[in-house]
């Protein structure tokens, strides 16, 4: 019998400390109205001093193997999706599995920036299909903050800190009761990494470096390839995307999430957004907001979801699951 990927409980994680768009403006030439017109964000979170992505990601995956009624003994596998590394190496997913004190199995990182909790998210998927493995930490985590140029506004404004996880699990499926994963659509186009990248790195400078972005560019790159997507997903499920119960986009800007909800006529309702409260938090965005919409109880068991990101490369993908 074949199995299918469910998601069995999700957690999230957000840093004590906010860093307001008035604080902001203290430090560099914008504000709150200039970053809330064009980004929709009030504020980030901001990751303090002693806290490391690993450690991030360890609160995001408790509160996950909580809400799924697991022990990080039942986990066989774990993918962090992450753009800010604890180290150079090991993984930061080997870090995580220690902290966890998780019985050994498989750990390792997707990097694939802002679109890599989907990357992650179908990779987990696949082995648990396979056979390979039956339950999986997925997790999206980033501290995004230590890579701004904070004297930039066009892209300190942008970003914060976060962690999110997903226990995923492969049930047989006369016991997924319908729900589980379904599809997903990975791309990339390396011609246009220029458009957003890091201007530091081991093999190049021996330093972390900075984001630089074109964004203009990107945001006209966006909701073209980000639509393109998810119309993918939903048609390779048979469905038209209007009919799906929740849109949950990476939170990169208001104004790109407008964009494609306009292009493929979805309703406003249909969104979780949480780019407000929170920013852009990379390959964290989406399972924290997805989280949020299971918290509220916007999200039920057996509502059609569709997740979707876009980010550095450029990689932009979507995938398409049953709560």
């Amino acid at each position: 019998m074949s199995s299918k990927a469910v998601i069995t409980g999700c957690g999230a994680y957000l840093p004590e400390t906010i860093l307001t768009n008035t604080d902001l403006a203290k430090k560099v030439d914008t504000s709150d109205e200039w970053i809330r017109e064009r980004t929709g964000i009030r504020q980030r979170h901001i990751a303090g001093e002693d806290e490391k992505t690993s450690d991030l990601a360890v609160e995001a995956a408790k509160a996950a193997l909580k809400a799924a009624g697991r022990s990080p003994d039942d986990i066989d596998m774990i993918i962090v999706a992450t753009t800010t590394p604890d180290l150079t190496f090991p993984s930061t997913a080997a870090i995580v599995q220690a902290k966890l004190g998780a019985a050994a199995g498989a750990a390792f990182d997707i990097q694939a920036v802002c679109t890599g909790f989907i990357y992650a998210l179908s990779t987990a998927e696949k082995f648990l299909a396979a056979g390979q493995h039956k339950r999986a930490l997925v997790i999206g985590a980033e501290t995004f903050s230590r890579i701004l140029d904070w004297t930039d506004r066009t892209t300190c404004v942008l970003f914060g800190d976060g962690a999110g996880a997903f226990v995923l699990e492969a049930k047989d499926e006369a016991d997924a009761d319908g729900r589980g994963y379904i599809n997903s659509y990975l791309r990339c186009d390396g011609r246009l990494v220029d458009l957003l990248y890091v201007d530091g790195g081991v093999s190049s400078t021996q330093t972390a470096g900075h984001v630089r972005m074109q964004g203009n560019k990107v945001f006209r790159e966006a909701v073209t390839r980000i639509s393109q997507a998810m119309e993918w997903v939903a048609a390779d499920a048979g469905i038209d995307v209007r009919s799906i119960d929740w849109f949950v986009p990476h939170q990169a800007n208001e104004r790109i999430i407008k964009g494609v909800v306009k292009k493929l006529d979805l309703a406003e309702n249909q969104v979780i957004n949480t780019i407000g409260g929170q920013g852009n938090t990379s390959a964290a965005s989406i399972p924290l907001a997805y989280c949020q919409g299971v918290a509220d109880g916007r999200i039920k068991p057996g509502d059609l979801v569709l997740l979707e990101g876009m980010g550095g490369g450029l990689t932009w993908g979507a995938a398409l699951l049953r709560a």
